[in-house]
């Protein structure tokens, strides 16, 4: 029997829910890239948040691509088998062996790791690779890094064949080569920018573990457009690792993304703050011709 006493919290959740409406609607039917990574791959209770998040994302009529990446989850397999890395300007050679670590790392334990938890929370996770069905094609982004890959011709039609099947893609960044045989290894914030431009996504969110873009001041700058990210990069107030994120993000739009979000993923729930709250969880940037967040 349905107990009639209500708490504050039933109609705080009541309230929020109401409240999500417009952005519901908003949003319906939308495409929207989620780069996983960070501290939240390696902890059971922030999976089962995030694959949470994600399932209530194609519930309310949202398409989500999950890609993620598992660079510490290499680094100890590696490790495990003995395998030494030769670094080129502080980057990994990525030979024929290290490679093949690296796709059996992300293919077989963390992409299946990220589909089982989207499963059991009721939702309907796939795992692939940029390889199947020749989703990401590449050539080697510097040579001296031997099998470490750019995304150069994208094949999105498998992803929109399991949109319209109800299920939800969990893509690991490897990429096919046009010679014979050969696998990439390619940056997850890269791979996810690439798959969110060939699908011209609504949002591309890139999970980190920092607040966001930060001002000179150190402030968060909660919506930026490419110019402000040009500008801040050149005066240097954009530096180290939030570069690649950037670029990543002017790539992507440049690709025809409406927007990219970078969030801090140690946030509870931050996809869902970003989509279906007015003030959102990180930095936006977008064209500068669209309107705001709001």
């Amino acid at each position: 029997m349905r107990k009639q006493t209500m708490n504050r919290d039933w109609i705080a959740t009541a309230r929020t829910l109401s409240e999500a409406l417009p952005y519901l609607q908003r949003y319906t039917g939308a495409i929207v890239v989620v780069k996983f990574g960070g501290n939240a791959m390696g902890d059971d209770e922030a999976m089962d948040e995030f694959a949470r998040d994600i399932v209530l994302m194609r519930q309310v009529g949202l398409n989500p691509v999950v890609v993620h990446g598992g660079g510490p989850m290499i680094n100890d397999m590696l490790g495990r088998l003995g395998i030494e890395s030769e670094f080129v300007r502080g980057k990994r050679v990525t030979d024929k062996a290290t490679v093949e670590v690296v796709e059996m790392v992300l293919t077989g334990l963390v992409n299946k790791r990220i589909v089982q938890a989207i499963n059991q929370q009721g939702g309907r996770g796939v795992g692939l690779s940029g390889k199947d069905a020749n989703l990401m094609i590449c050539e080697p982004d510097d040579p001296e890094l031997g099998f470490v890959g750019r995304p150069t011709k994208m094949n999105p039609q498998v992803l929109h064949d399991l949109f319209a099947a109800g299920i939800i893609p969990v893509v690991a960044p490897l990429g096919t080569g046009f010679g014979e045989n050969e696998t990439f290894n390619v940056n997850g914030d890269t791979a996810a920018g690439a798959i969110a431009g060939a699908l011209k996504a609504d949002r591309l969110l890139l999970l980190t573990d920092v607040p966001g873009v930060k001002n000179a001041a150190g402030e968060v700058v909660t919506e930026l457009t490419p110019e402000d990210v040009t500008a801040m990069t050149e005066e240097g107030v954009i530096a180290g690792g939030m570069i690649p994120k950037t670029q990543t993000a002017l790539s992507a739009i440049a690709e025809g993304v409406r927007g990219v979000v970078i969030i801090d993923g140690r946030v509870p729930n931050a996809c869902l703050l970003e989509l279906f709250t007015e003030h959102g969880s990180g930095s936006l940037i977008k064209p500068r011709n669209l309107p705001p967040r709001k």
